[in-house]
């Protein structure tokens, strides 16, 4: 009987042998925590003291404790430090190099920059104190000056996110002459793309802002083939005499919002010097070059504008001789279909010589317009709902309008749309490449899918070439030979009336339909 026990109970025994003690489990657990604790102790932790920066900023800067250099400029006396100051090239230099201040505990700064103020210089040397900068958008331009003479490139980009940020009706001048003053291309960049699709949607309107933009901005922005025109080449025209206006009368109440009607503006010119054009005068020589960047070949698409031009009597009529001898020819090329439109174009030669053209639209709905005037033949058509922008060749014989008989003319287009947000800055925008379209009579064909984020009220961009360019090299003024192949472009029509806020210009209406 105890044999037979031994037998029963000795695998039992096997298997509990087997069995790991409990003692021998929780010393693993202890090893494997002991690890875990031993890394953790290992790995260092980055933890910011808040209060050290702010005690810093109190008691060396603000409380002047322990200064070893004192900074005399624009008539203050700043106690500092050469260690915090030296974080500025400026500063590292004369205390490192073989300036006599490297040894001495004053120096005394000559600030000859007036956008440098008391204040900017406060934020300016408080910024080497603190890891962290407050910029009032108000000073933004002062701190920016500051922070320029010291070379502080971390502040420098610092100024120029705000100042993006930031950029409206109010600032988008001052922003951009700062950035060029202190060669901060990127709020350069920003600023002038923002007065691209501002200038005639809402600086037009404002002669606050509008007499603010210089004679050198003002030239570059006017040949730009970015710019958004609304509505056509005459509407840029008739800003630009409102913008002369108001530079040589300067007296005008600054918050006036209206500016001096068509009429008087008119009347002002053509009774200046009834002997000389304006341009020809003393007062007006410092202008011309803003006009000869005016696509002269495009304002006189219309009997109306020409009319215009004449009794403004601001530019010499002799400017105007190449560009019609330009759109004669191609007049006369089309009419025998030598030209049937252009192609192989490079992208320079026909953003140097397209019409520019443009509308805002208000709501998404179905819209249809045209912009009128002469156009060698080609009646076009514009097409937009709420997905599609489109382009037809209307050929109706029922308007009274002289059309090409050629069954399919060709052109260049490329489309621009902005949607902007509260402060008027592009918050989306879409661009095709440049688009060759050929089209027969009364065909239709898309020009672009709007991108969802698009919202209203849309503004709507449009660089087009309808006729070959010349051979010849371009001069956007009109006073040298056209790119026009056969000739200077005469484009995609004439001015506006729109049925949303017509700008105050003269000549045919763009027609608008439902």
């Amino acid at each position: 009987m105890g044999n037979i026990m031994n037998k029963v109970t000795s695998p039992i025994q096997a298997i509990r042998g087997r069995k790991r003690k409990r003692s021998d489990v929780d010393s693993d657990a202890s090893d494997e925590n002991s690890d875990l604790l031993d890394k953790s102790l290992a790995t260092p932790k980055r933890k910011k003291l808040i209060s050290t920066a702010k005690y810093i900023y109190q008691a060396l800067f603000k409380e002047e404790r322990n200064s070893d250099i004192t900074v005399h400029a624009l008539g203050k006396l700043w106690r500092l430090h050469k260690v915090y100051l030296s974080q500025s090239p400026y500063f590292a230099s004369m205390f490192n190099g073989s300036w006599r201040e490297a040894d001495e505990d004053y120096v005394h700064i000559e600030i000859i920059d007036p956008k440098i103020t008391i204040e900017s210089l406060y934020s300016v040397f408080g910024s080497l104190y603190m890891d962290e900068v407050v910029l009032e958008p108000r000073e933004i331009v002062s701190t920016l000056a500051t922070a320029t003479l010291f070379q502080l490139d971390s502040l420098i980009d610092r100024c120029a996110e705000v100042m993006i940020e930031t950029t409206n009706a109010e600032t988008a001048v001052k922003y951009y002459e700062a950035a060029c003053e202190y060669g901060v291309k990127s709020v350069k960049h920003s600023t002038f793309r923002w007065l691209l699709v501002n200038l005639l949607t809402l600086y037009y309107k404002t002669d606050k802002w509008l007499r603010l933009i210089s004679i050198e901005l003002m030239e570059l922005l006017v040949a730009s083939p970015d710019l958004y025109v609304i509505q056509t080449e005459v509407s840029l025209y008739t800003m630009l005499r409102s913008w002369v206006y108001l530079k040589l009368n300067p007296a005008g109440e600054e918050g006036c919002e209206k500016l001096a009607s068509s009429d008087e503006q008119m009347q002002y010119f053509a009774h200046m010097d009834e002997t000389l054009p304006f341009l020809k005068t003393e007062n007006g020589k410092p202008f011309e070059a803003c006009f000869r960047s005016l696509r002269l070949h495009n304002l006189i698409n219309h009997h109306v504008d020409i009319g215009i031009l004449v009794r403004d009597n601001i530019m010499p009529l002799e400017w105007l001789n190449e560009p019609v001898f330009q759109q004669w020819n191609s007049m006369l090329l089309i009419d025998q279909s030598l030209d049937k439109g252009p192609k192989d174009i490079n992208e320079k030669v026909f953003l140097d010589s397209c019409i520019r053209c443009g509308i805002t639209l208000a709501a998404s709905c179905n819209r249809r317009w045209r912009w009128t005037g002469f156009n060698f033949g080609l009646d076009l058509i514009m097409i937009s709902d709420t997905k599609t922008l489109r382009v037809k060749r209307h050929h109706r014989t029922e308007n009274e309008r002289l059309l090409s008989l050629q069954v399919k003319r060709q052109f260049l287009i490329r489309v621009s749309l902005a949607s902007l947000n509260d402060l008027r800055q592009i918050k989306h925008q879409q661009t095709t490449p440049i688009q060759s379209i050929s089209l027969d009579k009364n065909e239709e064909a898309m020009l672009i899918m709007l991108d969802k984020e698009l919202t209203y009220p849309l503004h709507v961009s449009i660089n087009m070439l309808v006729v070959s360019p010349s051979r010849t090299n371009m001069n956007t003024s009109g006073v040298g030979p056209l790119t026009g192949g056969p000739s200077s472009p005469s484009r995609q029509q004439r001015d506006a009336a729109f049925d949303e806020e017509p700008l105050e210009v003269s000549g045919s209406n763009t027609a608008v339909y439902s």
